[in-house]
């Protein structure tokens, strides 16, 4: 089966009682209703669940005033506010998935396991994928463990959905201290169905360091992840490698199991299904499991996708210091506080990391990453050069430090340095566009190599037709050279493509001014200003304005233009 096709009939089995909104009525109130909307488009959470609530109170039993309050008490993660609304649409038989998941959500949570059966078989689904996996997990819930089992067998049974129940079967195996039974669905290969992922991976270790397998342990994690995995993974290899008997934690009770159920479905699609849809599962993993680490940095990647980054920040902010998973947390939350524009606390956040993870090169290519933003390049420098110092030489993220630090060593002038960087960088990824766009452009403003520079932005325009920097780049070191006639159509084509570009526009009105077409360089000067330059560049263009850039080219001991301007 065509993998498109296969996962199409896997997201249609697990979210299959995802439904549209819900008609809402004229009765609900007009004004509380329309800043509930205006809310919810916002996705601020909170602030739509208090307008929605307002309107319930003219319309009590509407459905898409209960729906939608459900949803944003459920990403807000309040399973207890949520719980009102979810009971009243499943009384007034209304469909929704949001109080379906709510309501099965807090029957788990309370270990009511002959609820779930009854909302099972009143036909309350949630989808044929999660509600087998729920059956199998509350059959365990009630010692039937035969049974469970079945329910787990009967799962990857179905066309499409074989990995997910193996895996939910070795998790239950675990966790009733079937090791055995578990390690050999665990080492079953992925032709016979059972998929390797990380979450299988780090079960499969604790499962054999149970059995008294440290070192088999060790090579699994090692195939699976190679020797430089990320923190989460490292951090149990070490206490494997060490010989230390891991205790099996990973699914240790039937709500566990659950909350994996819906982090399982949630993380398979992350990349395919509706963000305020997946946290509704996030949500639900961590409210039946709190320490579950890694559905509450899903959450919070949810969260920031959605532009809600307070609220992602507090699910960051809720793993723990001492789960292996903090560092990837810590990661997230300083994305977070980036994009709500706390740049210099999202720096804090790595900072810290670097002292608690300093053997990570990552978390000191990102700071320089933050550090550069802020246009603090020499400590960016500094951070990229001991990301370097600890990558290896074959680490497939080297080649883009380099170029990162090249451009640090060129904002510094300190270009001996810079362009030895960008070769390397060349060197490690031959031919990449931003790698030949930077180096050839900055050749280009020094009046250096220009032939060459023309090479390598030829090479980066014919990999990256439509990006308007690159064939800005090109135009450029066209009128560099010259040959203002070929440059314009290409000035022209960077201006099309980024029309709100100050340096593209500025570039453009001197390429004009060179060919003769003074009225509309001065045109092109204009919207260059009022895309707001850097003032040193805003000076210059106000210059050009006010006496020509034949002038301004003479004042700064510029080479002049072309004599070709002179014989027009």
């Amino acid at each position: 089966m065509p993998l498109k096709t296969a996962r199409t009939l896997l997201l249609a089995a697990s979210l299959a009682a995802v439904v549209s909104p819900l008609a809402l009525q004229a009765e609900a109130d007009a004004g509380s209703y329309l800043a509930a909307r205006q809310a919810g488009m916002d996705r601020d959470f909170a602030a739509a669940a208090r307008y929605f609530e307002q309107s319930l109170r003219g319309d009590p039993d509407n459905p898409g005033l209960l729906d939608s309050l459900v949803n944003a008490r459920m990403a807000l993660g309040d399973l207890d506010g949520a719980l009102p609304a979810a009971r009243r649409m499943n009384e007034l038989g209304y469909e929704s998935a949001y109080a379906r998941v709510a309501v099965m959500t807090a029957l788990v949570r309370d270990e009511d396991w002959e609820g779930v059966f009854g909302q099972l078989e009143a036909g309350q689904s949630i989808g044929p994928l999660v509600d087998g996996l729920i059956q199998g997990w509350a059959f365990l819930g009630e010692g039937k463990v035969s049974r469970a089992f079945d329910s787990f067998d009967e799962v990857a049974d179905t066309q499409g959905l074989i990995a997910f129940g193996l895996y939910h079967k070795a998790l239950a195996l675990a966790s009733v201290g079937d090791f055995e039974g578990a390690d050999a669905i665990f080492s079953m290969p992925p032709t016979e169905g059972m998929q390797r992922t990380k979450r299988s991976a780090l079960a499969h270790a604790e499962v054999l360091s149970q059995l008294g397998r440290n070192p088999d342990a060790v090579a699994m994690l090692d195939a699976t992840f190679g020797r430089d995995p990320e923190p989460t993974v490292s951090a149990l290899r070490a206490r494997l490698a060490a010989g230390e008997p891991v205790p099996y934690g990973f699914v240790r009770t039937p709500q566990d199991g659950v909350a994996e159920v819906f982090f399982t479905v949630a993380s398979a699609f992350v990349e395919e299904a509706d963000e305020s849809f997946l946290l509704l599962y996030t949500r639900a993993a961590e409210l039946l499991r709190p320490d579950h680490a890694e559905a509450l940095i899903l959450t919070g990647r949810l969260l920031d996708r959605l532009g809600r980054h307070e609220l992602a920040n507090e699910a960051f902010s809720r793993v723990s210091p001492q789960d292996p998973a903090f560092f990837a947390a810590e990661m997230g939350r300083a994305d977070a506080l980036r994009s709500a524009g706390k740049v210099d606390a999202a720096i804090e956040v790595l900072q810290a990391l670097t002292r608690s993870h300093g053997e990570v090169a990552l978390v000191h290519a990102t700071l320089g990453d933050f550090l550069r933003q802020t246009l603090d390049y020499a400590a960016a420098n500094d951070a990229y050069t001991r990301a370097l110092d600890l990558q290896a030489d074959t680490d497939p993220a080297r080649w883009f430090v380099l170029y990162t630090r090249a451009i640090t060593f060129e904002r510094m002038d300190r270009w001996d340095e810079a362009e030895a960087d960008f070769r390397a960088a060349l060197a490690l990824n031959p031919g990449h566009p931003s790698v030949l766009n930077y180096l050839g452009y900055s050749l280009v403003e020094k009046h250096i190599k220009l032939d060459e520079a023309l090479s390598m932005i030829e090479q980066a325009v014919e990999a990256q037709p439509d990006n308007g920097a690159i064939v800005d780049s090109l135009g450029w070191v066209l009128y560099r050279l010259g040959r203002y006639d070929d440059s314009i159509v290409h000035m022209e084509q960077a201006a099309a493509l980024e029309p709100l570009d100050p340096v593209i526009n500025d570039h453009l009105g001197d390429v004009l001014w060179a060919v003769g077409r003074e009225i509309e360089a001065r045109f092109q000067w204009r919207r260059a200003l009022s895309f707001d330059p850097d003032e040193a560049e805003a000076e210059r263009i106000r210059r050009k304005l006010e006496v020509g850039l034949d002038v301004v080219l003479e004042e700064e001991g510029a080479a002049p233009l072309s004599v070709s301007r002179d014989d027009r």
